[in-house]
């Protein structure tokens, strides 16, 4: 009699898993959409999809514009951003608003299909029902572009989608994220709402966990991206650093502050994204991001002249570009002094720009930084302790902690 029911339960338990597993790689064939829209909800449409920052994931470097493609490299595997064109057999033609908000609030595509958390809805969860008909519209309305994405190169099993079920179950809430500053404002309603869902600046800034999960307890604390740390953005993390309400927002609208330049996935974020936002709209974000009341920007505070061999390797390396006294030089290189990748407690971001260097980068209104080369080539791991030592006790404040072992990590 076990035998028997060991036997069923087993039998029952294939049975469930082949469902599951062809519920989720079958093809959708539900029927060509055709969508019509005002010019207005046209355009409302596409001011979302820019503040949602889809461009980002669903455009391939040399692509068209979102037709997919876009590598994203996470722990688990490398995901490619889907075809967001009206295309009926590889974008969403066949999807219809309702379909296109599932996806958006619950990460089900139609069929049943489970999308990656890497996809935003942990974060797009709190988005309007017209918001997301007006995105809808406008995607639709594009020319479609039939061009199939790349498979993505996910290995066993996080290759199996099936296993999104326990992932939500565990993990996705309809309940707002918790807010990362104070305040009651319309202004600060309104940033919330773009930081946190349309922007959803937390999937980036918000450490996560074993599986992947955001660190809810941790709202907008910092978290990997890559090889880089995406920074502390909650109001005391961006006061340490020397922020200012004022500087934030120029520094969303056009990537340049006195606390640095963008660089990085962050350079993406504000040339397809942030930049496009409208000035009440930056001074919402700006708003949440410090909070109704900001606290004051903390001063750099010279902790020493660090080491002379860390001052030999930064005159004979750096100095042509960032000046003998870290003032940097317009249109080629940042500042030192006051900057904010040099304030960060973790080091990573300043280590990683040294070793692998960064590309020329456009700014709007003519701006532009020029190339930095890789210093990873010419530097040993105790050269470029010695000289992040340097830079973070001679302008950032910081101590000269960091090791030649932490260097050789974050090596390629």
């Amino acid at each position: 009699m076990k035998k028997r029911l060991a036997l069923l339960i087993l039998l029952i338990a294939i049975v469930v898993i082949a469902l599951l597993w062809w519920r989720e790689n079958r093809r959708y064939d539900g029927p060509v959409q055709k969508v019509t829209a005002s010019a207005g909800q046209i355009t409302h449409g596409r001011y979302l999809a820019q503040a949602a920052d889809c461009s980002a994931c669903h455009t391939a470097n040399g692509g068209a514009p979102l037709a997919g493609g876009y590598p994203l490299e996470t722990p688990f595997g490398t995901l490619y951003g889907s075809n967001l064109t009206p295309s009926a057999d590889h974008g969403i033609g066949r999807w219809t608003k309702d379909d296109f908000f599932l996806a958006l609030t619950q990460g089900v595509a139609p069929g049943g299909r489970h999308l990656y958390p890497a996809m935003p809805y942990t974060s797009y969860k709190g988005i309007s029902r017209q918001d997301s008909d007006d995105i809808y519209a406008y995607l639709m309305t594009r020319p479609a572009v039939d061009v199939a994405v790349q498979e993505n190169a996910m290995p066993f099993p996080f290759n199996q989608r099936m296993a999104l079920i326990g992932w939500n179950l565990l993990f996705r809430s309809s309940q707002p994220l918790p807010a990362s500053s104070q305040g009651n404002s319309a202004q600060w309603q309104r940033g919330r709402y773009l930081a946190d869902v349309l922007g959803h600046c937390g999937e980036c800034h918000t450490p996560r966990g074993v599986l992947g999960q955001m660190d809810l307890d941790k709202p907008m604390q910092g978290g990997v991206v890559g090889r880089y740390m995406a920074p502390d953005i909650t109001p005391q993390g961006l006061a340490q650093r020397g922020w200012q309400p004022q500087e934030i927002s120029r520094f969303l609208s056009t990537g340049l502050a006195t606390q640095g330049s963008v660089f990085s996935e962050m350079h993406m974020v504000e040339d397809l994204s942030t930049r496009h936002l409208t000035p009440p709209d930056q001074q919402a974000l700006m708003t949440y991001l410090m909070g109704d009341q900001p606290p004051a920007a903390v001063a750099a505070v010279k902790t020493g002249s660090g080491s002379d061999t860390g001052r030999m390797i930064y005159l004979d390396q750096c100095s042509g570009c960032h000046a003998r006294e870290g003032e940097g030089k317009p249109h080629v290189s940042v500042a030192m002094r006051n900057n904010a990748t040099l304030r960060q407690p973790d080091g990573r971001n300043l280590i990683v720009s040294i070793l692998d260097g960064l590309p020329v980068q456009q700014f709007p209104n003519g701006e532009s930084m020029q190339s930095m080369p890789a210093f990873g080539g010419r530097l040993s791991d105790a050269e470029v302790a010695e000289l992040v030592n340097y830079l973070r006790v001679t302008w950032g404040g910081q101590p000269a902690n960091i090791t030649a072992d932490q260097v050789k990590a974050l090596r390629k």
